[in-house]
């Protein structure tokens, strides 16, 4: 008689080195991983703090970067979604490279990306009060720090909770972001002619628009999507992964870039004068379309987008971590800590709160937010590792989603990342460098003498 296959994801045998205690259940379909991609990538967020940065510069020219920084971003996309057909692991992208490319920049990669784990949820948790200065004066360290904490107590709760939870806050996010556009396109200044010829701005001041400006926004307009690879993260936990890793990918930063450009188009569009964009954020042109009750609404929508965006990260942080203990990258008692599943809602109960928790301290007592530009280094170094690894996975058959036209994605990955790259800050760039240094320490002085017992990344090759 065959086993249960129910019983065997739910209740494996525990394992005395600290290999898992439990495993990860499939619970997910496509619509409720793309609901959780989109909220990780929080395109309400990316709207109204990247967005107005990018508009300083690129003027109504800012549609045009956008758009050529979502094409980049589908050729990561595609880069994602084969590789995550391939290795269905909550390890994501350390997973990914370690079975395409070797087990050392697979620990290289965990690295990179165990670093942005505990940077990025606290700069963005730090935005909240920002956005509720006009109707609360809050302190923003503390208030950062109190949505890691609330970030951490929900993301340990079931994963079809954390999924309804969040395409609630998705809801609001996504109608302020539709009101944004509909009175900027009932406001329009300007013919629709302006986005396809543009005028970038410079110091205030109307100027060309030109190829060279259009690549330096490049940079910018690549993170407008970022966190569509949370679909990874989650598919050791989606029903069919090797079908819909894919189709959560695509359809993810599909949506993210609607709810993104759409807007940004009808601000182009509505401003009272192409200079304003370079002087006025959004809630500035939302108050003087609709007053400033509107634009107060608009603000609390912003903040509860990033409450979201926080929840979704510590979620897929907290697997990312599960994962290492599974395929037992530390010494053993670390690695049983790790696997440990809350008994109820089977989701990683002491990894969530272990990569959460040191955010929360970081919100409170760092200027963490001086670490901002590191992150886009690191980011673009796990997006260069991806596309190495796309690039390696055709040496083998397997059975996942292929991209098309491959290999011409990953290559243009990493022709505009290194790019993107060489016109980093040198003080970048040495920590980045700091970082990988002592990732390939651990890796020759531990992990490397242990090879039959540690970092033994799991593929899960029965699903």
């Amino acid at each position: 008689m065959a086993p249960n296959p129910a019983k065997t994801t739910a209740e494996p045998p525990s394992d005395p080195s600290g290999r898992a205690q439990g495993q990860l259940k499939p619970v997910l379909g496509v619509t409720a991983v793309i609901l959780l991609t989109v909220s990780c990538i929080t395109p309400a967020s990316s709207l109204f703090i990247i967005v107005p940065q990018l508009l300083a510069t690129q003027g109504s020219g800012v549609v045009l970067t956008l758009l050529l920084g979502v094409v980049v971003s589908l050729a990561v996309g595609a880069c994602y979604a084969e590789l995550g057909t391939r290795t269905p692991s909550s390890g994501g992208e350390y997973a990914m490279i370690t079975h395409t490319i070797g087990r050392t920049l697979g620990w290289l990669t965990f690295v990179l990306t165990a670093a942005l784990l505990v940077i990025i949820p606290p700069i963005i948790a730090l935005g909240t009060a920002d956005y509720l200065s006009s109707i609360a004066h809050l302190d923003r360290a503390a208030t950062g720090a109190a949505v890691m904490l609330l970030a951490t107590c929900t993301a340990v709760l079931d994963i079809r909770a954390n999924a309804f939870v969040t395409s609630c806050f998705l809801a609001l996010e996504v109608l302020a972001a539709a009101a944004v556009a509909f009175l900027g396109f009932t406001h329009a200044q300007r013919p629709v002619g302006t986005l396809i010829r543009p005028e970038a701005l410079t110091g205030g001041t109307l100027s060309p628009f030109t190829l060279g400006l259009l690549l330096s926004g490049l940079v910018v307009a690549m993170l407008i999507v970022n966190g569509f690879g949370t679909a990874s993260y989650l598919a050791e936990e989606m029903i069919e992964p090797r079908r819909d890793v894919a189709r959560a990918v695509f359809g993810s930063i599909l949506i993210a870039a609607t709810v993104i450009v759409v807007p940004t188009a009808a601000a182009v569009l509505g401003a009272h004068s192409l200079q304003d964009l370079g002087v006025q954020g959004f809630p500035d042109l939302v108050e003087a379309w609709a007053g400033p009750r509107t634009a107060a609404a608009v603000n609390a929508a912003i903040a509860l987008a990033i409450l979201n965006a926080v929840i979704v990260m510590v979620l897929q942080n907290g697997r990312v971590m599960y994962a290492s203990g599974r395929d037992r990258a530390w010494p053993a008692p670390v690695n049983s800590a790790l696997t440990r599943l809350h008994p109820r809602f089977r989701t990683p109960v002491v990894a969530t709160p272990a990569v959460a928790l040191p955010g929360a301290a970081l919100a409170y007592f760092f200027d963490i937010e001086s670490l901002l530009g590191i992150t886009g280094v690191i980011v673009a170094a796990v997006y260069l590792l991806l596309a190495l690894g796309a690039l390696a996975a055709r040496r083998t058959p397997h059975a996942g989603w292929k991209m098309p036209l491959w290999p011409l994605p990953p290559l243009l990955v990493i022709i505009s990342l290194t790019y993107a790259v060489s016109r980093s800050a040198p003080v970048d760039l040495a920590i980045t460098t700091g970082i990988i240094v002592a990732a390939l320490g651990y890796e020759v002085l531990y992990l490397r003498p242990r090879r039959d017992t540690r970092f033994l990344v799991d593929a899960r090759p029965d699903r």
